[in-house]
């Protein structure tokens, strides 16, 4: 008889959203002591919470890939599941700008790693993808996580002066800005033509707000500065943004790790805004940066509870 206690067979791949989700709010908040002089503390310790939440899924997941192998390869090359896996790189990526914090040498070291995971998986996914004979139901939002993981490394490695990094950066902002495109149409176009999304899929759809918050933010790292291109990005995905929460808002699904899906998103559009606001000055920017990182701290803590709650309550990573 199985064990109604959590149990690392059960344990998704997407969970580690949750740790792309509170490493951005972490980076959030440091924009913010940098900008509006919060305390630097607040941004330091989401960062070390973000730490031990990877160590901690990193930790189970490999206990779930040794005693649980088969599962595992079924996740990898599931259609739908298998995009998951850019989150470990992803995450990788975020934290290698939580430890800068710390160290450079750490942080160059990490997002090497981070890099060489992200591409790998873009690499293989997209590879697979050309295999053709995807069913339009599998063309789904987390498709994206190929080409945004990508645009992460220039958003995570944009302040490292060495010259290769450079070039890496360009080769990532390539990869990540063309697929990302590509992605974001079939994914539209499938929530056009096609049935809609399965209810606990629903909060999935937040990450097309990823590749414009993301974008913005990589393509700023690249050039230097907030121009006009950067602006149509920021409000682009801010438009999006707006017209996802209030289907999700409306329409909300049951909760599930799907949830953290929404974390982020939210977080790049934060980090965005904050970045914009900043450059362009104003009080009505001001005031969308401030609500958005509050709905981001706000968000992130009631997923962290209702994830919390529902390990206590044996209604998570059980049959």
């Amino acid at each position: 008889m199985e064990s109604a206690l959590p149990s690392a067979r059960y344990l998704p791949v997407s969970l580690f959203g949750s740790v792309m989700s509170v490493a951005g709010l972490a980076l959030a908040w440091r924009l913010a002591s940098k900008y509006y002089g919060a305390d630097i503390a607040v941004s330091n310790g989401i960062g070390l919470a973000a730490l031990a939440l990877f160590a901690l899924l990193a930790l189970s997941y490999l206990g779930k890939l040794l005693r649980y192998p088969e599962l595992v390869r079924q996740e990898f090359t599931h259609p739908v599941i298998g995009s998951f896996f850019g989150t470990v790189g992803i995450s990788i990526l975020l934290l290698s700008s939580v430890i800068g914090s710390y160290n450079a040498t750490a942080q160059l070291v990490v997002w090497s790693i981070g890099t060489v995971t992200t591409l790998a998986l873009s690499v293989i996914m997209i590879s697979r993808l050309l295999n053709g004979s995807a069913a339009p139901a599998s063309v789904v939002p987390a498709w994206l996580i190929a080409g945004v993981g990508s645009l992460d490394i220039v958003v995570t490695g944009g302040a490292l002066k060495t010259e290769w990094t450079h070039e890496v950066n360009l080769l990532a902002a390539a990869v990540g800005g063309v697929s990302a495109i590509v992605f974001f149409v079939l994914i539209f176009s499938r929530l056009i033509h096609h049935e809609p999304l399965a209810a606990p899929m629903r909060p999935s759809k937040m990450i097309l707000v990823a590749p414009f918050a993301v974008g913005f933010i990589a393509y700023v790292n690249l050039v230097q500065k907030v121009d006009m291109f950067a602006a149509l990005l920021f409000y682009f995905g801010l438009f999006l943004f707006v017209i996802v929460a209030w289907r999700l808002a409306t329409q909300p699904a049951p909760f599930s790790p799907a949830w953290w899906a929404i974390g982020f998103p939210l977080a790049a559009l934060a980090n965005s805004a904050l970045i914009y606001a900043d450059a362009v000055g104003g009080v009505v920017l001001g005031l969308i940066a401030f609500l958005l990182l509050v709905l981001l701290t706000v968000a992130i803590l009631g997923l962290a509870l209702r994830t919390l709650y529902a390990l206590c309550t044996g209604r998570f990573l059980t049959a």
